[in-house]
């Protein structure tokens, strides 16, 4: 449940401005330099209806964005249902602990459900222990264990 008087809402062309300040933040928190040709791109497919990604923003009820959610859907091996991977998930370090990220998390466990998808997933750092306070209320505890080899920005 969303906390009062918080709108989570699909992100559109006029968030631009607001997307990208969380957007830069939340690569900030991650100590990430994500090349400027990369942000641009990924939200020009944050607003093509014809890639499988998307994002939402929530909004305060002065209008301010103050947290951002993007997702990836891809098919899988283990069901003939979309697969929905929460990719990133930032909340405005001033407006934490007010139950945002959660509200994000329960609007895209809300799509999946309506549009029939087999699960949603995410993964995060070991030493992120915020969001894994959170992530374990919401999902319980994972024995999942994730491998990664960079092979670099293109």
């Amino acid at each position: 449940m969303a906390p009062p008087m918080l709108l989570i809402r699909p992100i559109v062309a006029a968030d631009q401005a607001a997307w990208r300040g969380l957007w830069d933040s939340y690569c900030d928190f991650y100590k990430e330099a994500v090349p400027e040709p990369v942000s641009q791109g990924l939200w020009q497919r944050l607003l093509d209806p014809e890639q499988p990604i998307g994002g939402m923003l929530a909004e305060a009820q002065d209008g301010r964005s103050v947290g951002l959610m993007h997702y990836v859907l891809h098919p899988n091996t283990w069901s003939l249902q979309t697969l929905g991977y929460l990719e990133d998930l930032y909340v405005a370090a001033d407006q934490r602990g007010q139950g945002i990220g959660r509200a994000l998390i329960e609007a895209l466990v809300e799509k999946g459900r309506a549009e029939g998808w087999y699960r949603v997933y995410w993964h995060t750092n070991t030493d992120n222990a915020n969001a894994r306070f959170l992530y374990d209320k919401i999902a319980g505890p994972s024995a999942a264990v994730k491998y990664t080899i960079p092979l670099g920005y293109k």
